[in-house]
């Protein structure tokens, strides 16, 4: 910056001004503005002085000496306290953040966004799937004769696998999901059933293929055996998903069930439903037990005077047809558990696949582990019975 003290007609300098050039522009100021900053308590404040000249257009004086003018600009109070100064134009203020705290900050109105989309998303997938569960669809017959060629695929293949789907590992990976079971971990695995390497397409439904794994500890397989044959009693077991069970029918070890059934995903729906249930004695450590849905119906206003099934095959689609396939093997000092289910829903509405499709296909996920679960669970609690390996003909109590 360069000082000069002349006389010009076009800028009016008075006595003790100066003249100052700083670029091209032009100014003049009786002294030097004078600033100061402070900080009380955390607040950092600053105090400017700057003199006012004859050409301002704020009143002037008569006297040859500047009128001064004591300006004290706090804002950082000022916002605190919510100040409103009226009278002049505030400037815009950029709030200085700390650069370690850069990061935090953007992040935390990057997750505020993640939050407001997921809400958005969720109510998103609830009104899909309500919708859906409002909506009947018929069930039809060309989707039945797919899921029975699925299902026969399906069961040739397993009588040519090993007895346990672990088994048929490579020793290293075979010998870690033991480990994993023994610890009390539930393996789950998704499969399909392709026909000649091929997919098999199912119109209008979807099949859900999941096998699961358990061990139970300390116990025989008659103990696993007696506890399975228990219908009256099972929904005591696999509550809140089991709300009913009942024994129709015994013929030695072919068995008729009915349970009702509670799916909750997003919506609850109330299923009665029934199936053939047959047990088979392969050896004194081995048995299985092959379960088929004979029927489904959807309940509607469940637990309400004005209860009732829709048409079986005619209604929201939850559950058509359920297989349950068990293998038993006891050994290694208790039994091991293995579930195979295969199931038959309506497929998902065009254009919403992505939305709901993770909720519908967790369902089948979700009801394997819980049953396992609740299998492993209450035979190590109940004490021991004569079952189906006592050779008797009278039902388990």
């Amino acid at each position: 910056m360069m000082v000069f003290r002349l006389w010009s007609k076009s800028t009016k300098v008075s006595a003790g001004q100066s003249f100052c050039r700083n670029s091209s522009r032009v100014t003049i100021s009786p002294a030097r503005a004078r600033s100061k900053t402070n900080t009380w308590k955390g607040w950092s404040w600053s105090r400017r002085r700057k003199p006012d000249l004859r050409s301002s257009p704020l009143a002037a004086s008569t006297s040859n000496t500047p009128n001064r003018n004591s300006r004290l600009a706090s804002s950082a109070i000022e916002r605190h306290h919510n100040v409103v100064r009226r009278g002049f134009t505030e400037p815009t203020v950029r709030t200085w953040v700390a650069p370690s705290l850069r990061g935090f900050c953007k992040g935390g109105r990057q997750d505020r966004k993640q939050r407001i989309g997921t809400r958005i998303f969720v109510r998103a997938v609830i009104l899909a799937i309500a919708c859906l569960s409002a909506s009947a669809e018929q069930l039809k017959p060309e989707t039945v004769v797919a899921f029975n060629h699925y299902v026969e695929l399906s069961e040739r293949q397993m009588s040519s696998t090993p007895f346990l789907h672990i088994d048929g590992l490579r020793a290293a990976d075979r010998d870690a999901e033991f480990t994993r079971l023994k610890a009390g971990e539930v393996i789950t695995e998704c499969l399909q059933t392709r026909d000649e390497g091929r997919p098999i397409s199912v119109p209008g439904g979807l099949i859900h293929h999941w096998i699961g794994t358990a061990f139970i500890p300390g116990v025989t397989l008659a103990q696993t055996l007696a506890f399975l044959e228990d219908y009256d009693n099972q929904y005591k077991f696999y509550t809140p998903d089991v709300q009913r069970s009942k024994l129709i029918e015994r013929d030695g070890d072919h068995f008729r069930i009915f349970l009702r059934l509670r799916k909750t995903k997003v919506v609850t729906v109330i299923l009665n439903t029934e199936y053939d249930v047959k047990y088979t004695r392969l050896d004194v450590d081995r048995a299985t037990s092959d379960s088929r849905s004979t029927r489904i119906a959807e309940v509607e206003n469940a637990g309400s005077p004005n209860e009732s099934e829709q048409p079986v095959g005619n209604d929201s689609g939850f559950l058509w047809r359920l297989n349950s396939y068990w293998r038993f093997e006891e050994r290694d000092g208790g039994v091991y558990v293995q579930l195979e289910a295969i199931s038959l829903t309506r497929d998902i509405p065009t254009g919403l696949g992505w939305l709901i499709s993770p909720f519908i296909t967790s369902i089948p996920k979700e009801s394997l582990v819980f049953t396992l679960t609740r299998t492993r669970d209450a035979v190590v609690r109940k004490p021991k019975k004569r079952g189906h390996s006592d050779n008797v003909d009278e039902n388990v109590p």
